[in-house]
């Protein structure tokens, strides 16, 4: 119960999160030949904006449009 209501409140004050694929760099790395780490191709999920909206804050946002296109 506590775990849902922090979660909540995360939603709330920060609705955008770090991209889980590349972990908010925007890219991912690759390695060159000596081992050091280059920027590789723009990120798929993300398309470089390095943040994601979280599941909760989405599920609000469905939940807040559907209610608004029912009451109207």
């Amino acid at each position: 119960m506590l775990f849902t209501l922090c979660y909540a409140a995360l939603c709330v004050a920060s609705p955008f999160g770090n991209c889980r694929k590349c972990q908010g760099f925007g890219y991912a790395l690759k390695t060159d030949r000596r081992g050091r780490l280059r920027p590789g191709k723009t990120c798929r999920r993300c398309h470089g904006d390095r943040k994601r909206i979280r599941i909760g804050r989405h599920w609000f946002n469905v939940a807040m449009r559907i209610h608004r296109d029912g009451t109207r």
